[in-house]
């Protein structure tokens, strides 16, 4: 063991008091939360025209204050991204986390003030190394580095002082000195933004340090391990990064990829579910392999729960912690350290627990099929097409899904475009144990399928490597937390993923 290791596992515990301290008193915690950001904004151009001054509790910010999507808030983030200052929070803001917008053709510019650095997402990573040492105390976590495969960052051209960049790009230019003592690769490297380039740099520069821990979204990292084991000749990665003991996911469902990175990595370590986003750090695991994560409450983040049902409503009700029933689908409200209010995120999540407050994210509002009442969310497909592949002896790379409407001569269906990295043997055995499992998994989709009734058997389009790159790429989302909407109740996705198969890979 390294002499090292005692004290920074010591140290790292020592973090523990605070974080047991708002999981016993999570709905006092939350009124205090709020009540900061309340005072703190109260002078903003948003405070003024919304009378922070003048509200004392969460009825009354709830009555005063819409929901807003992103749209509702962009004249304000476009003004701040032109300089102005002190229009959605009172410190100023000079980053902007510029997000996937999975959902939308246009991207999302998130602002980013220096309370939500420090505040949210660095207290929030300090504390998810708190309950892995608190899980595992005698860790040798942080005497090797941590590799970080994240996005890119550019200049916002409107503003010469304002910048911007994926989340994780914007947290690595912000992380003081030393932190860059305790990760890799090289800063010029982890903010490239041209991913085939990237990639091979980071293979040759990260297969000659120490490795212990990973974090990035599980496609990239794969693509970066099978360079790596190319680059070295070695049969796994535990053999170029022998210390390597755990890997932090989050953005994706990790279901469908675990068999994937045990075999690649070729020894048992721990994975660990974050539930971060360019809007604050909600989530984490608290030990390592649980599918809920911990809601984090006392970082800067106000949170109300829409039930799904709401969603669309002229005044959609949301609901506190107290009022929370396990197991319900609920839209996530946020009013946060960096100026967004009431703002509602998009991802959909369930509660597991109430005491502490655990949740699992089941998938996204614009992220779901229910184009006959069969109510398919992510969480649902994830968990099926990982069943499938178990039984089939297969791997996915990625998929997505969206429904065949009714005809004239036929009845309704799903259509599912999946890359896989290893094939079944029989994609028609592949395609009846997706459907058995999502009958399994989702009674509605079961009902629906009843003697073929609403919908018939899915319809699996087996793509070749490389078309959801392509298709990321014609978006410009190529890397970072850049995803393929897996599910959409409309086919436009699907069918501009068609058409790249058609001309790209079937032309030449």
């Amino acid at each position: 063991m390294n002499l090292l290791s005692p004290a920074i596992s010591s140290l790292a515990r020592m973090r523990m008091w605070r974080i047991d301290a708002w999981k016993e008193n999570a709905e006092d915690v939350q009124r205090d939360v709020l009540q900061n950001l309340v005072t703190a904004a109260q002078y903003t151009e948003f405070g003024r025209r919304y009378n922070f001054s003048q509200l004392s509790n969460i009825r009354d910010f709830k009555n005063a204050i819409p929901i807003h999507e992103y749209d509702d808030l962009k004249p304000y983030i476009n003004r701040m991204m032109k300089g102005e200052q002190n229009v959605l929070w009172n410190t100023p803001i000079y980053w902007f986390a510029k997000s996937s917008g999975t959902t939308s053709d246009k991207s999302k510019f998130i602002p980013v003030s220096e309370e939500s650095l420090q505040d949210c997402h660095y207290k929030a990573a300090k504390d998810v190394l708190t309950l892995y040492y608190n899980f595992n105390p005698n860790s040798e976590l942080l005497t090797s580095k941590g590799l970080i495969i994240g996005g890119s960052h550019t200049i916002n051209p409107m503003n010469e002082e304002a910048q911007y960049g994926d989340l994780s790009a914007v947290l690595l230019q912000n992380t003081p000195f030393w932190g860059n003592w305790f990760r890799t690769p090289d800063l010029d490297i982890a903010l490239m933004n041209e991913w085939e380039s990237k990639i091979e740099k980071l293979a040759s520069s990260t297969s000659k340090e120490n490795v212990s821990s990973i974090s990035g979204v599980p496609t990239w990292t794969l693509v970066l391990f099978k360079r790596i084991l190319e680059i070295t000749g070695k049969k796994t990665i535990s053999e170029v990064w022998p210390l390597l003991e755990l890997y932090l996911h989050g953005g994706v469902s990790f279901t469908p990829y675990k068999e994937q990175f045990e075999k690649i990595i070729g020894k048992n370590i721990h994975y660990l579910e974050m539930y971060n986003a360019s809007e604050g750090f909600f989530a984490a695991s608290e030990k390592p392999g649980e599918e809920e994560m911990l809601l984090f409450l006392d970082y800067g983040i106000f949170m109300e729960f829409m039930p799904v049902g709401e969603y669309g409503k002229q005044e959609p009700k949301t609901i506190g912690l107290k009022e929370i029933e396990l197991f319900k689908n609920y839209a996530l409200v946020i009013s946060t350290n960096g100026g967004l209010w009431r703002y509602l995120l998009g991802d959909t999540i369930q509660f597991t627990s109430l005491s502490p407050y655990k949740i699992k994210v089941t998938g996204r509002l614009k992220q779901y099929i229910n184009a006959f009442g069969e109510e398919l969310m992510v969480d649902n497909t994830d968990k099926a097409m990982a069943i499938a592949c178990e039984k089939t002896k297969s791997s996915i790379i990625d998929y997505t899904a969206s429904p065949v409407y009714f005809s004239e001569t036929s009845n309704g269906a799903h259509e599912w475009l999946i890359e896989f990295e290893k094939e079944p043997e029989s994609l028609n055995q592949f395609t009846i144990e997706l459907d058995n499992a999502l009958k399994n998994i989702n009674s509605d989709y079961e009902a629906k399928r009843y003697k073929n009734m609403a919908l018939r058997l899915p319809i699996i389009t087996k793509l070749p490597k490389g078309v959801f790159s392509k298709w990321l790429q014609s978006k410009n989302k190529l890397g970072g937390q850049h995803k393929v909407p897996r599910l959409s109740n409309k086919r436009i996705y699907l069918e501009e993923i068609l058409a790249i198969l058609k001309t790209t890979f079937v032309n030449n």
